[in-house]
């Protein structure tokens, strides 16, 4: 496990002997600033952490399973199917939760602009006064040549620069870069867990569509049967347990319809909400009907160490770990003493038409430092609470990972498995349709009773609500596949990028494009 734990110590002598030097040097920065410029900063450096991952996928030898290189930037046109593609667009171009997130990109590069500032002179100020003052009789005006009544009026300009001499700041800007790359990357995975669920809303809407067109069609058929056993019944070719039986078979494949439409509204009502609209009928946008997105029998998967820099969260879990580590090296900073220049530089003078005289200019400068001597206690509290959550961070990192694995293992064994199902339940529904044909044939011709013919409709009806079900699983799980690996936000995230709200913040003009998380290469152990 990584740590940022070492050997460091802090004898007092020795920072002494420092704050000397400085002090020392109150007429030239050329001491605190070599410091500075050779880039001297307490706290570890970070190296990103080793994250478990898998050689290969377990079913690397299926043949269905295409173990090559790629982004998967586009996953969702292999459906081939242009009202999904419309769907996502619309998506990420309105999605609320979206543009949360980068608002959060655009937070993140504010508070980086606060961390640079503090490179600079810290406090800047201006001030101004003017007094009319008056003197008692009492007052020995022989000591100072002032009358009763005098004026004083100040004009001057403050300022104070803490060295960023221990590297305190520049510790702060590592972490605002690394908090600004997270963001930015917490916006690649909003918009991967948006596309996946916008594919999954449409597949199971269209699932739901299919097992609708398949019960209506089958009450139709068993509306028939029930008229052609009515007939029979008056015909006295029958008995009336017939007739009842085809109407008990009749209202269980009518109460399939209200459940299906049902469940269909909901992943319209989905739909709308993920593209920032009112629960609304879609008719306008998503024609109907539809079939069930056909998935392609192979799946492009790459390799598991891929992972590390396609899937988005991921990547923000290991800039969590680098903001953590710099905020590691603030917290030591505070061991050390605060070396600070200031200086006041105005005019002043009794008279205001004097205020602007060369001799009225005064002014001061110099170097000072101030150290929490008395603190320690609360100081080293603070940094082994920021070893800790750099620890947890660490390990969120490898945890992360981990479940990537896990994610990409399970919505490939659950695409291949189900592609199988599939199979076996096309063969099974086929054989029932034929049963269902054979068994009516031989009903109206009187060789078998009702009870043959009222199995078989049974059979056929589950068989094919099961089959249509599976089918649609199987756009599902591929959908699930393609969210484990990561892939969508290299296409979109570009051609999307989060823009500020101008309508909420019309005083203000819109910002430039987010800076987009870059590759980082594998660097050694910490």
């Amino acid at each position: 496990m990584p740590t940022a734990h070492r050997h460091r110590t802090r004898p007092l002598v020795a920072s002494l002997l420092i704050v000397a030097a400085c002090l020392a040097s109150a007429g030239c920065c050329t001491g605190p600033l070599e410091w500075v410029r050779n880039g001297f900063k307490v706290g570890p450096n970070y190296c990103p952490p080793a994250a478990p991952t898998s050689e290969m996928w377990i079913d690397a030898n299926n043949p269905r399973l295409k173990c090559l290189s790629g982004n998967g930037a586009c996953w969702w046109t292999v459906f081939n199917d242009p009202t999904l593609d419309t769907l996502i667009a619309a998506t990420a171009n309105e999605n609320l939760t979206l543009k949360m997130a980068g608002c959060r990109i655009l937070e993140a590069r504010a508070e980086r602009g606060v961390a640079v500032g503090n490179l600079f002179p810290q406090q800047q100020q201006l001030e101004g006064s003017y007094t009319r003052n008056a003197l008692g009789n009492g007052y020995p005006l022989n000591l100072f040549p002032i009358g009763h009544y005098y004026d004083n009026t100040l004009l001057a300009a403050n300022a104070a620069w803490e060295l960023d001499f221990w590297g305190r700041f520049r510790r702060a800007i590592e972490a605002a870069d690394a908090n600004l790359e997270a963001q930015c990357a917490g916006y690649n995975n909003v918009l991967v867990l948006l596309q996946a669920e916008v594919a999954s809303n449409y597949i199971q809407m269209r699932s739901f569509e299919e097992r609708l067109q398949l019960a209506q069609r089958n009450v139709n058929l068993q509306r028939e049967t029930l008229r052609i056993i009515s007939l029979r019944e008056k015909a006295g070719l029958v008995t009336e347990l017939d007739v009842q039986q085809a109407t008990y078979n009749l209202g269980q494949t009518e109460s399939l319809i209200p459940v299906l439409d049902a469940a269909r509204r909901r992943t319209q009502n989905r739909l709308c909400i993920l593209m920032a609209k009112p629960p609304q009928e879609l008719s306008g946008m998503i024609p109907t009907p539809g079939a069930i997105p056909a998935a392609p029998p192979d799946v492009v998967v790459g390799i598991p160490a891929e992972l590390l820099r396609r899937r988005p969260d991921v990547q923000q879990a290991e800039r969590v770990a680098a903001l953590q580590s710099a905020r590691i090296g603030v917290a030591e900073a505070e061991f050390y003493p605060h070396i600070a220049i200031t200086g006041t530089i105005g005019v002043q003078a009794q008279n205001f038409s004097n205020l602007f005289n060369s001799n009225s200019v005064v002014g001061q400068i110099g170097p000072g430092f101030n150290w929490n001597v008395l603190n320690y206690g609360r100081i080293k509290n603070n940094f082994l609470a920021q070893d800790a959550r750099f620890q947890q961070a660490v390990l969120n990192y490898r945890d992360t990972v981990l479940r990537a694995n896990e994610e990409v293992e399970n919505g490939i064994v659950d695409f291949l498995r189900e592609q199988e199902r599939v199979a076996a339940l096309t063969l099974s529904t086929n054989a029932a349709a034929r049963s269902a044909a054979i068994a009516t044939q031989q009903y109206e011709k009187g060789v078998i009773y009702y009870q043959p013919l009222l199995d078989s409709e049974r059979v056929l009806t589950s068989q094919q609500d099961t089959l249509a079900e599976s089918r649609g699983l199987v756009a599902l799980d591929l959908v699930a596949v393609y969210k484990a690996l990561g892939g969508g936000w290299q296409a979109t995230s570009e051609a999307h990028p989060p823009q500020r709200d101008v309508a909420a913040s019309p005083q203000l003009a819109p910002p430039p494009d987010p800076i987009p998380v870059p590759p980082r290469k594998p660097q050694p152990q910490l």
